[in-house]
């Protein structure tokens, strides 16, 4: 994830964030406190701006209700301590591969996965939906498939880093 932010004058301030799926959020804070909120395409390469897909304007009321519900404030879901308190710090999760992550056209075994991570593989979903049950070593990662993963918080969150970044 990206962000940044910019100044306006005369205007307001700009925030860009380019999110993990590989789009873009530019949001334009008014000083007369509307907001823009401009929802983009990936350009070419991962940090440029492609077509604009939709735009919304929010007065600051409207404002403050999307950021409490975006920020968790009027719900915050429960499956995830659910999952881990009934399978006793094992968690299973549903991880997207990004277009943009490193893992992309490399296999499980070159990326060793196991051995480096301690995380399992449970199954794949590729975009066309075509499922794969306990992927082997010689399993492709795509772009905008999802891998059902099992193993414990910090091994997760490793390999979450191994799969986008390409490090640890």
């Amino acid at each position: 994830m990206h962000f940044k932010e910019t100044d306006l004058p005369g205007i307001g301030r700009k925030y860009w964030l380019h999110t993990r799926s590989g789009e873009h959020l530019v949001i334009v804070v008014h000083n007369d406190e509307r907001r823009d909120l401009f929802h983009m395409e990936s350009g070419e390469h991962a940090e440029e701006l492609g077509d604009m897909v939709s735009l919304v304007t929010l007065d600051d009321d409207e404002a403050r209700a999307v950021a409490a519900i975006v920020g968790g404030m009027t719900y915050k879901p429960q499956f995830q301590n659910e999952r881990e308190v009934m399978l006793e710090g094992l968690l299973i999760e549903w991880l997207r591969i990004e277009p943009h992550a490193a893992c992309v056209g490399k296999t499980i075994g070159e990326l060793n996965i196991r051995q480096v991570t301690g995380v399992a593989i449970l199954a794949a979903v590729d975009k066309e939906k075509e499922k794969q049950f306990n992927p082997g070593p010689e399993y492709v990662f795509t772009s905008g498939a999802t891998i059902v993963v099992a193993g414990e918080r910090d091994q997760l969150k490793q390999l979450k880093q191994w799969l986008t970044d390409g490090r640890m």
